[in-house]
């Protein structure tokens, strides 16, 4: 190999290793983000509860400072505008149960919990649907717009694979909504169900496992751009 090709493989070598040291330098980066993310969620879950946010706090709510935080709001559940959304849980598969909760000055959609798919009948309702006034505490949490993985929400069919909250409160023809839901603590819901409470909080953090990744294939390409720039031309 000449000294001219040697040094082009060098040199591409060179740019690749900067790229993965790059690569893996922002994995770093992420990692401390997440585990930020993880403290900040961790210390809205276990904080007091405070006033569900209402209209003039929603043009500022995000994921990132406000998912997750402990609200309590007071009203009366709108049960005959109930909405089952299909749902796979530790109990198995069945429905998240969201009812909307007519507060004073706004509706806000409350997950009320999980029932199963044989549950989801009229004996359940006539046995768990409370009625008269009522207090929710619980996890405020991001709308999930659209779907599911390759399942769209069907309204005109009743079918939802996610807590759409701005098609659900279309849907069901209600005023002004919060763009936000709630799911419900583990308060127990006359007959049982629905089971609140279930609401999995999980970060996936692999970020280490990558940076090391892109930190190993770093060194690799730094030992062939060495090897190549000692090689004896042929």
């Amino acid at each position: 190999m000449t000294r001219t090709r040697r040094a082009a493989f060098a040199a591409a070598a060179l740019v690749a290793a900067a790229l993965l040291a790059a690569l893996g330098v922002w994995q770093v980066e992420r990692r401390a983000w997440k585990h930020e993310l993880v403290a900040a969620v961790n210390a809205r879950i276990h904080a007091a509860p405070v006033a569900a946010p209402g209209p003039d706090r929603w043009r500022g709510l995000d994921a990132k400072d406000d998912a997750y935080r402990r609200v309590t709001a007071t009203g009366r559940f709108a049960h005959d505008r109930e909405t089952l959304v299909q749902a796979v849980t530790e109990r198995g598969a069945g429905y998240w149960v969201l009812t909307p909760l007519e507060t004073p000055d706004f509706i806000l959609l409350v997950n009320r919990g999980f029932v199963p798919k044989e549950r989801s009948d009229e004996a359940r309702r006539a046995r768990g649907n409370v009625t008269g006034p009522v207090k929710v505490t619980g996890l405020l949490r991001i709308a999930e717009p659209g779907g599911a993985f390759l399942r769209a929400n069907d309204p005109s069919a009743n079918r939802w694979y996610s807590r759409d909250v701005a098609a659900i409160a279309k849907a069901r023809g209600l005023g002004r909504t919060a763009p936000y839901f709630v799911d419900a603590d583990a308060t127990p819901n006359p007959g049982g169900y629905p089971v609140g409470g279930l609401t999995v909080v999980r970060f996936p953090d692999n970020h280490l496992v990558y940076a090391l990744t892109w930190f190993a294939l770093c060194a690799l390409s730094l030992f062939f751009a060495w090897r190549l720039w000692h090689m004896r031309e042929e």
